[in-house]
């Protein structure tokens, strides 16, 4: 066999062992920026925190992971910045209703297709809460109260203007005719404070905003905005689970919002990518200190991811659109 044979053989072989090789999968090759578009203390908030601190605590990821908030614009400043980071892989974001309220209350130049769909984690809750030393036991009670007292003595504390709390709050207005003074503050976390405080009397937190409250007796839940009750059975304010609370069609208020708690990333990135945060946030959801989460908050535990999450999100765009239009919070160009 002749020299030259012999090295193209070499060469064909090599060829072969290379290609056969398993590619290696991506991974973040610098810190990972979790961009929080909303204030400190609320329910996103508190979740992209604990996902920084499992996958820190757990080592799942070689890099680290910094959260941010940037909560200006009603979270349009979050969304703007992970829009801009085209093609970027370090960059996610957690996403609340305001992915959608916030374009179409404000005209700002975002769309949720401007991003990437990584995974559902889960989705988020509301239930009306009063001050425990109120004497409201149900909703129907409260709801009463309000009527009666006149237009605007009640007062109803709420994450920002024109988003969930508001548009919860204009359409129980609509089911019950009781008309309340929407106060918006910063965080759901402030939100709750305000409660406390008696400086407003009725807020629709989400319960891993105000679980710690009620478990000290300082606000009581009257019902929860969803079509099923709660699942969770664990005891958390006296003889009361979450279980037990009842839901506002219960309580005669033919409404129910649930809220996406999901993780995009920018547009532009590789499917390889988009795989490594999934695969990612999998491992988190399968640790029992997230599962706790999940039940000290109330969560429904849905996950999506692909297809299945991208049409999810564009339904619940469409929803939102007629909710928004209902309520009269669209921007004058929708």
């Amino acid at each position: 066999m002749s020299t030259k044979t012999i090295l193209r053989a070499a060469a064909l072989s090599a060829a072969v062992a290379l290609t056969g090789s398993p590619a290696m999968a991506w991974e973040p090759t610098k810190t990972v920026e979790f961009i929080v578009p909303a204030g400190t203390g609320g329910g996103a908030d508190q979740m992209a925190r604990l996902i920084q601190g499992l996958v820190q605590k757990h080592n799942l990821m070689k890099q680290s992971m910094v959260v941010i908030n940037k909560g200006g614009g009603a979270g349009a400043e979050g969304f703007l910045e992970v829009k801009g980071a085209k093609g970027d892989p370090h960059k996610i974001i957690i996403t609340l209703s305001n992915l959608f309220t916030t374009p179409l209350a404000t005209g700002v130049p975002f769309n949720w297709k401007d991003l990437t769909p990584v995974r559902m984690m889960a989705l988020d809750q509301f239930v009306l809460w009063v001050n425990a030393e109120t004497p409201y036991k149900t909703a129907k009670e409260y709801v009463a109260a309000a009527k009666a007292a006149g237009s605007g003595k009640f007062k109803m504390g709420g994450t920002g203007s024109k988003q969930e709390d508001q548009i919860i709050t204009v359409a129980l207005e609509k089911q019950t005719g009781a008309k309340f003074t929407y106060i918006p503050f910063k965080g759901g976390g402030a939100v709750n404070t305000q409660l406390v405080g008696k400086h407003v009397d009725s807020t629709v937190n989400n319960p891993i905003e105000a679980v710690a409250n009620w478990r000290a007796g300082k606000v009581r839940p009257l019902c929860v905005f969803d079509n099923e009750r709660l699942i969770y059975k664990e005891k958390i304010a006296g003889d009361m689970a979450w279980s037990d609370i009842p839901t506002c069609k219960e309580a005669g208020v033919d409404m129910d919002y649930l809220m996406l708690r999901g993780i995009f990333m920018a547009g532009g990135v590789t499917a390889d990518q988009v795989k490594y945060y999934s695969d990612l946030l999998e491992k988190v959801r399968g640790l029992p200190e997230w599962k706790e989460f999940m039940e000290k908050g109330a969560f429904n535990q849905t996950t999506m991811v692909g297809d299945q999450y991208k049409n999810w999100v564009a339904k619940e765009e469409q929803r939102h659109m007629q909710l928004m239009k209902e309520a009269g919070f669209l921007a004058a160009s929708k």
